[in-house]
């Protein structure tokens, strides 16, 4: 995502032993009137008494955000996966990462999950002005042991788990290159050393792995790319041809102050596969074909736009993510749930622009379904409070589930006291409304797990 916030250091070497987060639960009490997340390695099984949980009626006017407490993640529906911790880890007791990333894959026979997300160095509050690259972490099962992806074998002298850096370089060998020019790192007098890379997502596809990640605001070019797996999980990987000189499509001429307009194409790249198809969902909603080979993109320029229900004015939304469910395609994105004063001094909460009065409380996950990937896609709603830079899976059992990692940058989980329970690598489980409604939501209290399609 586009901005990177702070986490603190302190010791919560519980957290992975499976403590509940009083803390945690108490801020939730304030807000919602009964006890929030806690957390554990191993969920309790979900109850049901019907077939199909029931969908919620559309919030009126189109744009207003659904805050209940049954979109939150909570002690009922959720937990932080308990993911290896690196030297980096051990004071903080739990990975730092945002953009978390999960996903589940069958490999010659083998349950394989798979995590990532984005990282920062020892030393730095966020994961900019530059950070060291994607880690990778597998797992036989959603409860573990969730354990770093062994690259031992490829570079015994690295940290274990990083799969890619732009640390990398010296790597590259004529006719096969692991890190770009425009991904190196670089240096300047304001920021000192620059360059990171935001949001891996790590994908199987026709028997070989591929990564889908993005160079963020302080790289020489920012941009989504692709990386091919030579070997495992583990690498080691190269740079799709297609990404040599730049990242995928046209710059977008947009950005932040830190980085050059025409230096700034579409961020937050996304993988979504059907049969032997794979596409590119990219930020700005756009999206394109990859090539047979997987080296590029159909095509590199004027990209296609989803036919999408937007809001009026439509606010800044990040990370779009495309799946597959029950015959559907779901669109979900992030977007800031912004609250304000109504005229009778109640309390607004929508996805709305920036403007005076209006504050950040949280970072959602939007959803709209279509018939087609392209769409049109059906007016959003809601799938989880605090769920936004999120992934969609379903485990091996079919259950749908979706990640989140509690924004620090800003709103809700930016106060001082809720930090250290920030950018966490947790899961939440998803409920199918059935195939007349098709709705998904964060697992609500009092209904059902998702029935498969």
């Amino acid at each position: 995502m586009v901005s990177h916030g702070d986490g603190a250091q302190i010791d919560r070497r519980a957290l992975l032993k499976g403590a509940t987060l009083v803390g945690v639960t108490a801020m939730l009490s304030a807000v919602a009137m009964e006890a929030g997340p806690a957390f554990a390695t191993q969920l309790p099984p979900a109850q049901s008494n019907r077939k199909y949980p029931a969908p919620w009626p559309e919030q009126t006017p189109y744009g207003l955000a659904d805050n209940r407490i049954d979109l939150w993640p909570r002690d009922d529906n959720s937990m932080v996966l308990p993911l290896e911790l690196r030297p980096r880890d051990v004071e903080l007791g739990h990975v730092w990462i945002r953009d978390t990333y999960v996903n589940f894959f069958k490999v010659n026979g083998h349950s394989v999950y798979v995590a990532a997300g984005t990282t920062r160095v020892p030393g730095l509050s966020a994961a900019q002005p530059w950070n060291d690259g994607i880690f990778v972490w597998t797992s036989p099962s959603m409860n573990g042991p969730w354990t770093l992806a062994d690259t031992t074998g490829i570079r015994p002298d690295a940290e274990k788990g990083k799969v890619w850096s732009p640390e990398f370089v010296g790597e590259n060998t004529p006719g096969r290159t692991v890190v770009a020019p425009w991904q190196e790192y670089w240096y300047d007098t304001k920021f000192g050393k620059r360059g990171e890379v935001w949001a891996p997502e790590v994908h199987y596809f026709n028997g070989r792995w591929y990564i889908v990640a993005c160079m963020g605001d302080h790289s020489k070019k920012v941009g989504s790319f692709l990386l091919v797996s030579d070997g495992g999980v583990e690498g080691p990987y190269r740079l799709a041809t297609g990404n040599l000189e730049k990242p995928f499509g046209d710059p977008t001429g947009s950005g932040p102050a830190v980085a050059k307009p025409e230096d700034y194409y579409h961020i937050d790249g996304s993988m979504f596969t059907e049969g032997d198809a794979a596409w590119l969902v990219l930020h700005n909603s756009v999206y394109a074909r990859f090539s047979d080979d997987m080296e590029d993109i159909i095509p590199d320029t004027a990209l296609p736009a989803f036919d999408q229900a937007t809001y009026s004015p439509e606010p800044y939304l990040e990370g779009a993510y495309v799946f597959s469910y029950g015959g559907k395609y779901y669109l979900t994105q992030a977007a800031w749930d912004r609250t304000s004063t109504n005229p009778d001094g109640s309390t607004r909460y929508a996805y709305d622009t920036p403007a005076p009065g209006r504050v950040q409380y949280q970072y959602d996950a939007i959803m709209a379904v279509a018939d087609k990937l392209e769409g049109p896609y059906s007016p959003r709603w809601t799938l989880g409070v605090g769920c936004g830079g999120n992934s969609v899976f379903q485990d091996e059992s079919g259950h749908l589930w979706t990640t989140f990692f509690r924004n620090p940058a800003q709103g809700y989980w930016a106060d001082p006291s809720r930090l250290p329970d920030t950018a966490v690598p947790g899961v939440v489980r998803v409920e199918w409304t059935g195939p007349d409604s098709n709705r998904l939501y964060v697992q609500r209290r009092n209904h059902g797990q998702v029935v498969s399609g």
